[in-house]
């Protein structure tokens, strides 16, 4: 398993080094600290996943990020200390996987890193979920309504997923979080609010009123449909 760090803080490149050193010694590290040397990285070296800061000496990370979705669909992780929301809006819509702030928590990185890997391989078995004229692939997160083609990210499939197969009823945020990075942690419904705003742009005729995705203050989120 590669990963590649793009990141102009070496302090930073050293503390994912070392997480990766003690925790999964057998993954192979490659960093730059240039954002055009990323892409560009990225393509030759054909890494795994990548961990992209968004303040880079050269060009920015949403930048790079856009460099990198013309060609490769490799999962990326954006580390950042940029914890806005309208930054972590921006990451998602131009093509982040999943989107963490400094400072950082060893363990959870790692976890996220390899829920990553995971989604990136998904195992079948599951039929096409269908509630009305809502048809969602849980294994491609391949999403029609009707017959109109809806891109979801990885996340906002597995996100949706969970609110539709247990649609009617609250699913609590620790099970997204679960669902999503394979285990809960600290702020993970703030960040599971984001991917739910994010889903209802997408699907509701009215994001700022929604009929579809509810939430339950302080518990989750409902899907309101009954399938």
């Amino acid at each position: 398993m590669k990963v590649l760090i793009i990141e102009d803080d070496p302090q930073i490149i050293e503390a994912v080094s070392l997480a990766f050193q003690i925790r999964w010694p057998e993954a192979q590290l490659i960093a730059t600290q240039e954002g055009e040397r990323g892409a560009y990285m990225v393509e030759t070296e054909k890494p795994d996943v990548v961990v992209l800061d968004l303040g880079l000496p050269d060009i920015s990370g949403y930048d790079v990020l856009k460099q990198i979705r013309l060609f490769s669909d490799v999962p990326v992780l954006i580390l950042t200390v940029r914890a806005d929301e309208p930054d972590i809006i921006k990451g998602l819509e131009w093509g982040a996987d999943d989107y963490m702030t400094k400072p950082f928590r060893q363990l959870e990185l790692l976890a996220r890193v390899k829920s990553l890997l995971r989604r990136r391989s998904p195992v079948g078995g599951e039929q096409t979920l269908v509630c009305g004229q809502l048809r969602l692939n849980p294994v491609t997160f391949q999403l029609f309504i009707a017959d109109r083609e809806v891109n979801l990210t990885r996340t906002e499939g597995i996100i949706l997923h969970q609110l539709v197969k247990n649609a009617g009823q609250i699913v609590e945020h620790s099970t997204l979080a679960e669902a999503v990075w394979g285990e809960d942690y600290p702020d993970a419904a703030q960040s599971i609010k984001v991917y739910i705003r994010r889903l209802r742009e997408k699907l509701e005729a009215d994001p700022g009123e929604p009929q579809l995705i509810l939430t339950k203050p302080g518990i989750g989120y409902v899907f309101a449909r009954q399938c």
